[in-house]
Order: structure tokens, then C-alpha cells, then sequence
């Protein structure tokens, strides 16, 4: 099973968004088996984002990012990365798909509700900056036979 990291960012927080966003991978079949608040630092962010260090947003984005706590949650399941990111949406949710949480919640490129690991490399980096091994949690639910036939998981 992969694990991925999902971010929602200030601008979800500040929106009440939490719930529902947390609920759109409960109901894909997901399985939660990390969470928890947490401020970025300045340190995290230019790991994070060093994709960006030299765009001109970047400083704007790590002041955005700062802004407020931000809820981490690590989600686990087959091929986990690529049915968040469907979840997700396109990162400028104007253009986002419908039903997709930026495509229903988002209208900004920067300020677009969630974060989500692009690849199992990502997530993997992205774990290890946020949470400590002892706030993954491994168990077994009772949802998996109902989630994956007996050959998928």
C-alpha cells in the first residue's frame, strides 16, 4: 500500500474545510493513519518548496504557508498518491475539475485549498518532515474487505 501526504493550507483552515476535505477521502476508501496540526517553519518550507526557490512567488507562498497551523495527514491505500491527486484537482483550481475539492472550493492558483505529494518520492520526503515515525500509525480496518477484493490489497 502507498502512503501520501495531503496538506490543507491556511486558506482551508480559515474556510472551515477541514471536515468535508477529510471526508472526500474517507468516502474514496482511504485509510487515515496520520494527522495533526502543525506550524511550518521557515526551515520546512524551503525543503518543501525548493522546487520554487527561485520563482519570485516563493517568499510570498512561505509567508501564505506560515499564515496560520496547517492540518498534515498522511493517507494510505492502493496507488494512494494518483486517487488523491485526483481528488485534489489541478493546483489552479479555477481550472480545476468539478467535484474535485479545488474544482469546488478553490478559485486561486497559490491560495488552492490543499496540498498533495506528486509522486511516492515526494511523499516519502514529505513524511519525513512532518511527522515522526511514532505519528504513523499501522492497523488493520475493518473497511479493507470492503475497499479491495481479496487479490487487489
Amino acid at each position: 500500500m502507498e502512503r501520501t501526504v495531503v496538506l490543507i493550507k491556511p486558506d482551508g483552515i480559515q474556510r472551515g474545510l477541514v471536515g468535508e476535505i477529510m471526508h472526500r477521502f474517507e468516502r474514496k476508501g482511504l485509510k487515515l493513519v496520520g494527522l495533526k496540526m502543525v506550524t511550518m517553519t521557515d526551515a520546512m518550507l524551503d525543503s518543501w518548496y525548493v522546487h520554487h526557490k527561485d520563482k519570485p512567488f516563493f517568499e510570498t507562498l512561505k509567508t501564505f504557508m506560515e499564515w496560520t497551523p496547517v492540518v498534515a495527514m498522511v493517507w494510505e491505500g492502493l496507488e494512494a498518491v494518483a486517487a488523491v491527486r485526483k481528488i485534489v484537482g489541478i493546483t489552479k483550481a479555477r481550472e480545476a475539475e468539478a467535484g474535485s475539492i479545488r474544482g469546488d472550493f478553490g478559485m486561486s492558483g497559490s491560495q488552492n485549498i490543499i496540498h498533495a505529494s506528486d509522486s511516492l518520492e515526494s511523499a516519502e520526503k514529505e513524511l519525513g518532515l512532518i511527522f515522526n515515525a511514532d505519528e504513523i500509525f499501522d492497523y488493520e480496518s475493518g473497511m479493507d474487505s470492503l475497499i479491495y477484493s481479496k487479490g487487489e490489497a
